[in-house]
């Protein structure tokens, strides 16, 4: 628990519930030497798929692969060299932890992650070696918080949150100034919400002086943290499901967060995995981008829902803190999901040539073979047969439907495998 003294002073200094436009413009000064203004890019691909003007905000392009960096720096930059002295604390399992390891770096202070003991090993890696002290502690999130603030109670180390901080939403608002500098007859900024310290940070940024500008939020349907508790008017947690966008599985929103949003925000939406899935990949196959789940979700809604047409609009591409296992399942999944994976399964006559005979017709339809699995020794493989799983990639859904009715027609037995 906090000291009586130091909550007095968290509170204070943390919690304020007045954010305006010149907090952000001050946060903006104090980035333009550090931090990176990323590009803000219109996609002609997305565009005409959309039916809109899509411009992509790309803060996968951040320093430690986020937008994180910008509230974690700026809240760090914004300490008395008192608190300074003592350093920093917080709790995170993705990218506010590199935020917060960089930041502390560049000012030359001493910083301490509590991660869950869950976390990636690959992102406890990049957190260390930003220069932070790694300390692993909990099962969850929320454990881990517990003892970011014990160690903050021990050694008066200052709290980084993730995002219910005022001057964390302000470093995050500079993303809106840069926005409105760039294409100053944007309509709609769609940005994804997990704890709300973004949206919160774009709102003040863009509403005071472009009221008309709508900002729409978006959550992962299996965190709809912030859209219940707007639909509630008071401050709700979900018990949350599994999704791929882990950066923004927050189950309570912030209370500070929640003010500005409940007073400004035009709209809160949801996408699920399937819709991310598709958003992600498309942006790597036609942008050449990697984008990481929670940072794609953005895109992912208006890919599915269109904006009413000819409009301008920016989805923010929040981070690109990927592991590269699941990387490799988001390809695979996004080929599956457009029709350009098959795979399946033959019981072939276990005889010389049988092989040959079925890659031939597959290779007729100009179907490229991937994988070819040939099994002889299964036990639900009968004697004098052979099983072959083949996986195939094609052109599209209508290549699938080709293959598999030429199949047909030949009489070979085969099942696809989903």
């Amino acid at each position: 628990m906090f000291h009586f003294k130091q909550l007095i002073t968290y509170v204070m200094c943390n919690n304020s519930m007045t954010i305006t436009y010149d907090d952000v413009k001050k946060a903006q000064e104090t980035q333009s030497e550090i931090i990176r203004k990323t590009s803000l890019e219109f996609s002609e691909t997305f565009s005409k798929i959309c039916g809109a003007k899509v411009f992509l905000k790309n803060e996968y392009e951040q320093k430690t692969g986020s937008f994180k960096i910008r509230g974690a720096y700026y809240k760090i930059k914004s300490l008395t060299n008192e608190q300074k002295s003592k350093g920093v604390v917080a709790a995170s399992a993705g990218n506010h932890s590199q935020g917060v390891a960089f930041a502390s770096n560049i000012e030359n202070i001493p910083c301490t992650i509590v991660m869950p003991r869950t976390a990636s090993p690959a992102k406890v890696a990049a957190t260390k070696g930003y220069g932070a002290k790694v300390v692993l502690e909990g099962s969850t999130y929320d454990e881990s918080w517990d003892h970011a603030q014990k160690i903050s109670s021990e050694t008066n180390a200052t709290v980084i949150h993730a995002f219910d901080d005022s001057n964390v939403i302000a470093g995050q608002g500079v993303i809106g100034l840069e926005i409105m500098e760039e294409l100053p007859d944007v309509d709609e900024i769609y940005v994804p919400i997990g704890g709300g310290g973004l949206v919160a940070g774009i709102i003040t940024a863009v509403k005071e002086k472009h009221p008309h500008v709508k900002i729409i939020g978006v959550e992962s349907s299996a965190y709809p943290a912030m859209k219940k508790s707007l639909e509630n008017n008071s401050l709700e947690t979900v018990s949350g499901d599994t999704t791929i966008a882990d950066g923004i599985s927050v189950k309570t929103p912030g209370k500070l967060t929640f003010e500005i949003v409940r007073e400004k925000i035009d709209k809160i939406v949801t996408v699920d995995d399937k819709d991310i899935i598709n958003a992600m990949f498309l942006l790597m196959e036609r942008s050449k981008a990697v984008v990481e789940p929670a940072g794609a979700v953005a895109l992912a809604y208006i890919l599915k829902h269109k904006p009413e047409s000819g409009k301008t609009v920016v989805p923010i591409l929040c981070g690109g803190n990927i592991d590269m296992y699941l990387l490799g399942q988001i390809v695979s999944k996004g080929l599956s999901g457009m029709g350009r994976m098959l795979k399946i399964s033959v019981l072939l006559k276990d005889k010389p040539g049988a092989l040959k005979e079925l890659v031939d017709e597959i290779s007729s339809i100009n179907v490229n073979i991937v994988e070819v699995i040939h099994d002889r020794l299964s036990t639900d493989v009968s004697a004098g047969s052979a099983g072959v799983t083949i996986s195939l990639e094609t052109e599209d859904q209508n290549q699938s439907n080709e293959l598999i009715n030429h199949l047909q027609e030949k009489d070979i037995k085969f099942e696809v495998i989903s």
